[in-house]
């Protein structure tokens, strides 16, 4: 069963999700409280003994405001509540109510050490009105550190979109009851700070996302060798550096045999690494990659539907992406895994007729309709199946934005593929492998800097 913690909920699945419990038996009222008070204890330790101001909207984002004003106002924090408007719904009402603190109303800017934003959560779908807008940024020039209760108010949950320019960016955002999308997608995540989850409850939804975590590993069998390890063919093209990284971080990747497809030994090539022209031949291969530094002339786009046709399992990337058609893929009989970056992402979705909104979007409906496996790369990443699962990994470091980087993770991918995994689960180990080496690689890291952490970080998931 999948941990309910790590689901990631649209607006419309939160409410069926909500819906859920009231029908179960649980009020509104006693959501809101059991909300409200888990924000509270984040707010009171980032804030005491210091003053807060919590703004509310009129909805129930606001009642949370007004039961963490409550919490915290019993813990002995000076607590001011700015009211933006009234309490429109009977449970927000309810809530403030409760209330025994002070307010203040819009016109009057209380300064304090961290301001509490609970003017609109996950449903809001339309840009902040200009007075509502002045005020959220006046207030926030005047507090130190700001928390987002649920969301930052002008954000769209479902894409991650601002809805208005100017927005405020926070140190601690609390999502209520589950994970949205706009908590881990680019732009909107980029200004939330930390993110914790407030539990309510939410039980396991059906179709949700699940956030990556880290994956659990299993050491070599103690009767293995390398062919059971799995053998992993990579296709070096027109500049062979590129899949030199790729195969030496597949090599750190739990395979047990990797093999260079080159006619020739690449200058910097590690004594380990068996260069063979005609590697894609040997008949006990477990998996493929081809694509980073293939090239895009007639050699590179034969060599690319050779690897298609053959009975294994295969990643491609780079310079394959951009050569890959509809018509190869006719003879294709084993998994195929993709890791686009956002400009091939979008020639994909143009080649293969995919329409849809959102880089989840696309990644999703481009896998169904193919039946691949797309990791969906960049400042936030997507895997998406063709069952429909889908994948979102916690940011990863900014410092992999540098060439090379994006070799690596194929490499990895396809190192995974080739012990067995499914293509699926293959692509999620080798995003969160990736990513962990890349926060233990730190700043200004290089690809080689980046492929010595990879044991590390397999290690961890041992």
């Amino acid at each position: 069963m999948t941990n309910p913690h790590s689901q990631i909920l649209t607006v419309a699945q939160m409410r069926a999700a909500e819906q859920a419990l009231i029908d179960a038996g649980t009020g509104v009222d006693a959501l809101m409280q059991r909300a409200g008070r888990g924000a509270a204890e984040w707010v009171y330790r980032l804030a005491w003994p210091k003053p807060v101001t919590v703004l509310c909207g009129p909805g129930n984002n606001g009642g949370d405001g007004y039961v963490i004003a409550e919490a915290l106002r019993a813990k002995g924090l000076p607590v001011t509540v700015v009211e933006a408007m009234q309490p429109a719904t009977a449970a927000a009402q309810n809530a403030r109510a409760l209330y025994a603190g002070g307010t203040a109303m819009a016109g009057e800017l209380p300064y304090g050490a961290v301001l509490v934003d609970c003017l609109f959560g996950s449903g809001l779908t339309r840009p902040l009105a200009p007075e509502t807008l002045d005020l959220l940024r006046r207030l926030a020039n005047s507090h130190h550190h700001r928390v987002a209760i649920d969301l930052p108010s002008g954000v769209e949950s479902d894409s991650g979109r601002p809805l208005n320019e100017g927005l405020p960016d926070y140190v601690l955002t609390l999502a209520l009851g589950a994970w949205k999308f706009a908590h881990w997608t680019m732009p909107a995540s980029s200004a939330m700070g930390a993110r914790h989850l407030v539990p309510i409850g939410v039980g396991e939804m059906p179709e949700a996302a699940l956030l990556l975590g880290r994956p659990k590993l299993a050491a070599p069998a103690a009767d293995a060798y390398k062919y059971t390890r799995g053998l992993l063919a990579v296709v070096a093209g027109a500049m062979p550096g590129a899949a030199l990284l790729a195969s030496e971080a597949a090599m750190r990747g739990g395979t047990g045999y990797v093999k260079l497809a080159a006619h020739t030994v690449p200058a910097g090539a590690p004594p380990e690494l068996v260069v063979q022209p005609d590697a894609l031949t040997d008949t006990r291969l477990s998996a493929l990659l081809i694509g980073p530094g293939l090239g895009r002339g007639d050699w590179a786009r034969e060599k690319l539907a050779e690897a298609i046709r053959l009975p294994v399992p295969r990643v491609i990337d780079a310079d394959g992406l951009l050569l890959m058609k509809p018509d190869m893929l006719a003879s294709r009989s084993a998994p195929l895994v993709v890791t686009p970056h956002e400009g091939e992402l979008a020639r994909l979705a143009d080649a293969f007729d995919v329409h849809a909104s959102g880089k989840a979007g696309i990644a999703r409906k481009l896998a169904r309709r193919v039946g691949m496996v797309v990791v969906a790369k960049g400042p936030d990443t997507f895997v998406a199946a063709p069952d429909g699962r889908l994948a979102v990994a916690c940011p990863a470091s900014s410092w992999l934005s540098t060439a090379g980087t994006g070799d690596v993770l194929a490499g990895i991918v396809a190192s995974r593929l080739a012990t067995g995994a499914d293509g699926f689960d293959a692509a999620c180990e080798g995003v969160w492998l990736h990513g962990e080496a890349g926060r233990l690689a730190g700043p200004a890291l290089t690809p080689s800097s980046l492929i010595a952490q990879i044991p590390v970080a397999l290690a961890a998931c041992l």
